[in-house]
This record gives C-alpha cells, sequence and structure tokens, in this order.
C-alpha cells in the first residue's frame, strides 16, 4: 500500500476516551509505534490512515467526513474499539449517528472495550501489508 513510513491522524469522535488512552500509549516508549515508521500527524492532509476512536456523534458526523476527504489517497481507515464499531452501550443514545463503517469505509477493525495498544499496532501492520 505504502512505500513510506505511514502518518496517523487520531480522531477521537467521542465516549470515554477509554479507546484514545490507549491510542496515545502508542506514542509511549513502551509501544513505541515509531519503531515502525509511524507518526501522529494533526493535520489531516498529511496523515496516510485515520484512526478513530467513541461513538460517532451527530455533532461530530460532518467532521469526520471532512477529515477523511481532506486525506490524500491511499488513505486507510481503522475503528478501534466497541464504541467506534458498534456504538457499545451508547448504541441507542439520542446523539448516536452510528458507526464508523456506515459514515466513511473502515479497512481495519479493532475490538475490545478499550482494546490493548497491541492489538492497535497489529491493525497498523497488517494495513501496511
Amino acid at each position: 500500500m505504502l512505500k513510506k513510513s505511514p502518518w496517523l491522524l487520531h480522531f477521537d469522535a467521542g465516549g470515554c476516551n477509554g479507546c484514545s488512552i490507549e491510542v496515545k500509549a502508542l506514542a509511549t516508549p513502551r509501544y513505541d509505534i515509531e519503531r515502525f515508521g509511524c507518526l501522529f500527524k494533526p493535520c489531516p492532509r498529511h496523515a496516510d490512515i485515520l484512526i478513530v476512536t467513541g461513538i460517532v456523534t451527530r455533532q461530530a458526523k460532518e467532521r469526520l467526513i471532512r477529515i477523511y476527504e481532506q486525506m490524500p489517497r491511499p488513505k486507510k481507515v481503522i475503528a478501534v474499539g466497541t464504541c467506534a464499531i458498534s456504538g457499545g452501550i451508547f448504541r441507542n443514545s439520542y446523539n448516536f449517528a452510528g458507526p464508523v463503517d456506515k459514515i466513511i469505509p473502515v479497512d481495519c477493525y479493532v475490538y475490545g472495550c478499550p482494546p490493548k495498544p497491541e492489538a492497535i499496532i497489529k491493525a497498523v501492520l497488517k494495513i501496511l501489508k
């Protein structure tokens, strides 16, 4: 897919932030995602892989679509956690807009509440192959 080191963009759509903490843990020396050449970037125009955590709320839906559209091709999306994949315990909430794959195309799913950082690294490596 990529002929260079992948740059990651994390988008927290909403929820309890448990998955967001696990994504942030990837940058710590213990998990060291940089050993695979991955860097977190704050701008969607520079990112290759979008990592989405939390439920997609009605307020975040349009922002998520806009961020996805701003990313250059080839772009990949990883849905991290039960909330991003199915809505989790927030599924029947008044502001739930739907799971990530109903809004933008998802290439890889990381199950768990919250998933371990090792599982997120495995998903990134799966996308790179």
